[in-house]
């Protein structure tokens, strides 16, 4: 699987699965803690005999955290927000080579918790809450501190846990035959 990430988002413009992995579990810093929208592509080679009259073809994501978008063969096919994470494909999918995207939403979680392994970027209460707001927030500058977020009100901590996010699958093709009950 290719994954392309958008540009100044803190993560990798792109990079290589061999299997589908909750983006918290990648090596890299910038993967792990992304949030926002990601690209997943993939050919699939669809043998002909798969393709026939009477047969309904479906693409099955697995599990998704949190939405996704899918396009086929360039055809937009939807968004799936919920299990079963699961789309017909029957006019889409040709035999041989298809190429399948998917653009994944995860949540922002992992970005805050991302964010504060840097330093802090405000002056903050006991209770995590703002003592006032930042000057660089109020002149519409980034974050001195090279944080993608900010939040009035402190969520997330740098030890807490990361949560789920991606394409995790198992990606599976199923078939479905019509059949003539007598």
């Amino acid at each position: 699987w290719e994954l392309r990430f958008p540009a100044q988002a803190g993560a990798p413009e792109r990079v290589t699965l061999d299997r589908l992995i909750s983006w918290s579990e990648h090596t890299d810093p910038g993967v792990r803690y992304f949030s926002g929208r990601a690209t997943y592509s993939k050919t699939l080679d669809v043998p002909a005999g798969l393709i026939a009259a009477g047969r309904r073809l479906y693409l099955d994501l697995g599990k998704v955290e949190v939405m996704a978008s899918i396009r086929l063969n360039g055809k937009d096919l939807g968004i799936l927000w919920k299990q079963p994470y699961c789309v017909e494909v029957t006019d889409a999918l040709k035999p041989g080579g298809n190429t399948l995207e998917v653009e994944v939403a995860n949540l922002w979680i992992n970005r805050q918790i991302g964010d504060e392994q840097l330093p802090e970027d405000c002056e903050r209460n006991p209770d995590g809450t703002l003592k006032q707001w930042p000057q660089w927030l109020l002149d519409g500058k980034p974050s001195p501190t090279g944080r993608y977020t900010f939040t009035s009100w402190k969520l997330w901590h740098k030890d807490s846990a990361l949560v789920e996010s991606g394409l995790l699958g198992p990606v599976k093709l199923r078939v479905a035959q019509s059949v003539v009950m007598h």
